[in-house]
């Protein structure tokens, strides 16, 4: 199957991936691309192959996965590019975290032990695989909530488990705060440097090399903030007589949050959107320096059931509401990451080269971006088949396998169109029936 069965949006963004590869790998990529949409079952990179088609040509195969690792920042920027018209011109909103994907196997390169964030029924508290830092465009839908778009992911690799990689794929040493912080150089060195820009992200993340960072290249940043974290006062901006020198940054008293939580006083409702809902919360909120930040920050704390929460946004003029909403929007990036690892089986490729797993965690969360906006401005009705269900009549958001399907059906239908549109050979139609009984669930 060609790029001419692809609707127009998806086959621009292919055909502007063809642009970074090889003439010779071209053709193998579009078959490689048309695969991954239409693979089932359990999604190693030979059923990517089965589902395009390619089977003498398996090598080019292996050979288009590994040029995706190792040029994924060039292709990130179609993905980009694709997605930005999807957000707000004046709130330019990313979002950054770590997922890891199961992996077994000694010579997996890059795979070490690492914290499982969702323990399965045995509490399984580490886990033997790979960990990818994950930037992502947020998006609001008038009517299916936040929706994250992964751009590009980063492979987090120990130190201990570098030295397994042979010297020629062997990768510099970066932590996830490192890997994070050079996205986001990444970022503004794509966006230009008018464009203003927030990142919402986990606690984990709110220490100084990433904030650094992020102040360096005029970020925002939005995070969870430590209950113990060492806050200080405003300091005076009124010079004394007879003061020489600049004017000090942080203040002289110590903010303890535990303390400002307890006092009854000063507590405040307001209101926001979370969740697509309209929520009340109780906070309070106030201005503090923090060394880690570099200087001044807004400080919210918040009320809830179990206890009180603090978060913080280095832009000291931003709203309580705005920094309650960019946090939220934040669990659509835990969700991304569920639907590929779920839809696309990102993690099941068993590819063993270091910049090819890389590639194909990559390849899966663009076509997971894809399939998002090629679904946007879609009603319900086209995305989600209940032909066969008639009782289920229920609206509900459709969820990204639906979308998936949608897209399926609708490229399956282009292509029996074309070829019914012709003078139909016989060889044709058994050709494109034999495709359709492969691609079938």
């Amino acid at each position: 199957m060609s790029f001419s069965y692809l609707p127009p949006l998806l086959s621009a963004v292919f055909s502007s991936f063809a642009t970074f590869f090889d003439r010779r790998l071209r053709p193998t990529l579009a078959s490689l691309l048309i695969g991954i949409l239409f693979a089932s079952g359990r999604r190693t990179v030979t059923a990517w192959f089965r589902s395009g088609h390619i089977t003498t040509k398996f090598p080019s195969g292996y050979n288009a996965v590994w040029t995706c690792g190792r040029k994924a920042p060039y292709l990130a920027t179609c993905v980009l590019s694709t997605v930005k018209p999807l957000l707000p011109a004046d709130r330019l909103l990313f979002a950054i975290d770590d997922t890891p994907t199961q992996r077994y196997g000694p010579c997996v390169e890059g795979a070490g032990i690492h914290y499982n964030p969702t323990p399965g029924p045995a509490g399984e508290k580490f886990l033997y695989g790979h960990v990818f830092v994950t930037l992502a465009a947020v998006a609001k839908h008038p009517q299916w909530h936040t929706i994250a778009l992964p751009i590009q992911s980063r492979l987090y690799i120990r130190a201990k488990d570098l030295e397994k990689i042979p010297d020629e794929r062997r990768p510099e040493f970066r932590t996830k705060l490192q890997l994070a912080a050079e996205q986001l150089g990444w970022l503004r060195q794509h966006l230009g440097p008018f464009a203003v820009i927030s990142v919402v992200t986990d606690g984990g993340y709110a220490k100084r090399p990433f904030l650094r960072a992020a102040r360096e290249q005029h970020i925002v940043v939005y995070a969870r903030l430590r209950k113990d974290a060492r806050l200080q006062s405003v300091p005076s901006g009124v010079r004394r007589p007879g003061q020489r020198g600049p004017l000090p940054t942080y203040g002289k008293q110590r903010i303890d949050l535990a303390k400002r939580a307890g006092q009854k006083g000063g507590w405040q409702q307001v209101t926001c959107r979370q969740y697509g809902e309209e929520v009340t919360k109780q906070i309070k909120t106030f201005l503090a320096t923090w060394r880690p930040a570099g200087g001044l920050i807004r400080v919210v704390l918040v009320q809830e059931e179990d206890g009180w929460v603090a978060f913080f946004c280095t832009d000291p003029n931003a709203r309580a509401e705005t920094i309650l909403e960019a946090m939220a929007d934040r669990n659509a990036l835990e969700q991304a990451n569920k639907d590929v690892k779920e839809v696309w089986g990102a993690g099941q490729q068993q590819v063993r080269n270091v910049i090819a797993n890389e590639g194909c965690f990559n390849l899966n969360g663009w076509m997971y971006s894809l399939v998002e906006v090629w679904a946007w401005d879609r009603l319900e009705e086209e995305l989600v088949d209940r032909t066969a269900c008639p009782w289920d009549d229920q609206p509900r958001r459709p969820s990204h396998a639906d979308k998936r399907k949608a897209l399926q059906r609708k490229m399956l239908h282009t292509q029996i169109q074309a070829v019914l549109a012709e003078d139909p050979e016989p060889g044709r139609i058994l050709d494109l029936l034999e495709r359709l009984l492969f691609w079938s669930p």
